[in-house]
């Protein structure tokens, strides 16, 4: 199967597996809960009411609590505004009312008999004088002047507003203000007759609704119960008294609540921090497993993933809470690194996470900002980086996020977030984020790599140099190895442009594929320069046990050369368990030569009887697209060579074998490698090799000596 885009020990969880994951995520967990739980642990806080806060204490997180203070205030200010009770009913004020009107008949009997009309005048006149005590000379000179129609009159309207008055509330306290307004309640009256009605039921005006505490009391009690509890809220990091004011009540129950005066523990903010430290690396590490696996066995990029996501996230904590400060950070250097020394896959991934985490440890207000910041700004440099093999690539990098960053700013300063001033300053912040995360990149990516013994373009750089010791080696001890390596890493170079693969990475690996060659140098043919070929004095099994033996060499030079260990990986990989076909025909015709050869019955048994697994190189198969392509341009430059004739069809028929032979022999199994890969690198070798071998034009001889007098002088010849 060519194209395999996940490996087989990616499908399966193993035991090993679960104790990588156990290992990991316990060590990560841990450091993140660690680095979220720094502000969880308070000093305590001595400040009483009336003392001058020296320092701004602010909330430690986001919590809403009920102030025992201000509910008291609200029930007290409720209670106050209940009016006086009394103890008004409708049953007793018909009572009174009905007392009083017969109180009033007994005060005018005396008045209804003199107006009776047997009364003679004197006895009239000596009845009023004398009938009702207590009125106004003014009311009794009316009274002594009515007939009795009008006398009628005045009693029924007087009977009517005592009735009215008495039978509506009357408070004790309002008592005075109805009598002095009796009078105007009167009507069909002229104005001596109301005052007269008005004095004579004035003694009856009695209250009918007396002030009751009791009654008060209850009402005071009922508002106050149903004043709901007063609740306070905080946001985290939010001010509770500022630097030289004085501490108040309210202040000290806000500082009691948060325990600041107790230096406890927030055992609920650390359980959460602990949760979402648990989700964060369950997602991350399952993320690596199922779609990273070969990043799951390097415990040099698990390291560095981890160590980029607990520095970034111990900086973001640091600067958690600090107007502006978090901007600042060069967060988009973490995301270029990985993006760098990994793939900006798993750079995308832990960025997200790394926004996350921004905006959880910063908090309300600024957590949307912040996320979409770091977000934003980190994914604009794995954009722009690429593979960071130029200083001009990381500046450009920078400029990227920058723009990316003031955008981001701008944004949420257009959505009402921040005053001009406030954006200003943001801005100002981005910009040294941007240049801070260039110059972080640029200057500890190669240190990271080197650490962490991930290949950079750097070092890349570097082991492509001639100057190289192994390449220096190479080329004095085995030369036509060193020019066999250099066309094997223009071929494989110009086949990885094509298909997309790594092509820096190719040429390098294709460089140091055969240094196990050093070893015995001579056992190769294109070293021996026409001297004796030592395997012609060797059997097959064991020239080919040597041939094979460069690959073990190879590894053992290149450690003690100290390469890196992605490089050394291609050495056993780049003939993977192909069989040298050479010295196994060989050992086949050897084998059946006693029984008349390969044609007969028993020459075929004896060439089947050889162990093919002896003349198959140790591998393993090629892990990685470039692995494959130095295996097919070794085999394709080796056989080309051997062509008596270069022409375009014999090469394109050479290359076609070496390509199917590799296919069908499934060498191709374990890496990402498809069959339209295939067909573009045979087309780039084609054309490479055809460049490599072009014809020449034959010179006439006098031209030829024309030609090499001229540059024996140093001139050019004419066109």
């Amino acid at each position: 199967m060519l194209s395999k885009r996940i490996s087989e020990a990616s499908e399966t969880f193993t035991r090993r597996d679960l104790t990588r994951l156990t290992v990991g995520a316990i060590l990560l967990v841990t450091i993140l809960t660690g680095i979220f739980a720094l502000d969880l642990f308070p000093q305590r806080l001595s400040i009483q009411e009336g003392d001058v806060a020296a320092a701004d204490i602010v909330a430690p997180r986001t919590y809403e609590y009920v102030s025992q203070i201000e509910t008291d205030a609200d029930r007290e200010a409720a209670s106050t505004a209940v009016v006086a009770v009394y103890d008004y009913s409708v049953p007793k004020a018909k009572q009174i009312a009905t007392a009083q009107l017969a109180a009033f008949r007994r005060l005018v009997a005396a008045v209804d008999t003199a107006f009776d009309p047997g009364t003679k005048e004197e006895q009239r006149t000596a009845l009023l004088q004398n009938a009702i005590k207590g009125l106004s000379p003014e009311a009794q000179s009316t009274l002594s002047g009515l007939t009795p129609e009008r006398w009628a009159a005045v009693r029924a309207e007087a009977s009517r507003v005592l009735d009215a008055t008495e039978r509506t509330e009357l408070k004790d306290s309002d008592v005075d203000e109805v009598k002095s307004k009796l009078a105007d309640q009167m009507a069909l009256l002229d104005e001596g007759e109301r005052v007269l009605a008005a004095e004579i039921i004035n003694p009856l005006i009695v209250p009918n609704s007396a002030y009751s505490q009791d009654l008060t009391n209850q009402a005071r009690a009922r508002a106050a119960e149903q004043v709901p509890d007063h609740t306070v809220s905080y946001l985290q990091n939010e001010t509770i008294v500022r630097k030289g004011e004085k501490v108040t009540a309210l202040d000290i129950e806000a500082i009691q609540k948060f325990g600041l005066t107790e230096a406890r523990p927030d055992v609920a903010r650390l359980g959460g921090w602990f949760l979402l430290s648990i989700l964060i690396v369950s997602v991350l590490m399952g993320w690596i497993w199922r779609f990273r696996s070969e990043l799951w066995h390097r415990n040099n990029a698990m390291l560095l993933i981890g160590l980029i996501v607990a520095g970034t996230t111990l900086l973001l904590k640091l600067t958690a809470g600090r107007p502006g400060l978090p901007f600042i950070l060069p967060t988009a250097a973490a995301a270029m690194l990985l993006a760098i020394l990994l793939d900006a896959g798993v750079a995308t991934v832990v960025l997200a996470v790394l926004a996350l985490l921004g905006g959880a440890v910063n908090g309300s207000p600024n957590a949307q900002e912040l996320t979409a910041f770091i977000l934003f700004g980190g994914l604009a440099g794995i954009v722009a980086i690429r593979r960071g093999d130029r200083l001009q690539v990381f500046i450009q990098a920078g400029l990227v996020v920058a723009i990316v960053n003031v955008l981001v700013v701008a944004t949420f300063g257009f959505l009402g977030l921040h005053d001009t001033r406030g954006v200003l300053e943001l801005m100002g912040a981005s910009l040294l984020s941007a240049a801070g995360s260039a110059v972080a990149a640029v200057g500890t990516f190669a240190v990271l790599g080197s650490v962490f013994g991930i290949l950079t373009v750097f070092q890349m750089l570097e082991l492509a140099n001639p100057s190289q010791p192994l390449l220096r080696r190479l080329l004095v001890e085995t030369p036509g190895t060193y020019h066999h390596s250099l066309m094997v890493g223009n071929l494989a170079e110009r086949a990885a442009e094509a298909i997309g693969a790594d092509p820096l990475l190719t040429r390098v690996a294709a460089y140091y594929h055969d240094i196990g060659k050093l070893a015995n140098p001579l056992a190769y043919i294109e070293n021996q320069a026409g001297a004796e070929n030592i395997h012609d004095q060797l059997d097959p099994q064991t020239s080919a046990q040597v041939l094979k033996q460069h690959t073990a060499d190879g590894i053992d030079i290149a450690y003690k050369a100290k390469l890196p260990k992605s490089l050394i990986a291609f050495i056993p990989q780049h003939h993977g368990t192909a069989i040298i076909s050479y010295f196994y025909a060989r050992a086949r015709g050897l084998a059946a030569e006693p029984y008349g050869g390969l044609q007969t019955a028993g020459g075929a048994q004896a060439a089947a009887a050889v162990d093919e697994r002896k003349f198959r190189h140790a591998g393993p198969k090629p892990q990685s697209r470039e692995a494959a392509l130095i295996m097919l341009a070794d085999g394709v430059e080796a056989s080309v060579r051997s062509l008596a004739s270069r022409d375009e069809p014999a090469i394109r028929a050479m290359v076609g074998r070496i390509m199917d032979e590799r296919l069908a022999d499934g060498q191709f199994d374990e890496c990402d490698l498809t069959l339209r890969d295939m067909e573009k690198i045979r087309e780039a070798f084609i054309q490479q090799l055809l460049g490599m071998y072009h014809q020449r034009i034959a010179y006439p001889q006098n031209k030829v000596v024309e030609i090499e007098s001229r540059r024996g002088t140093g001139t050019s010849p004419g066109a």
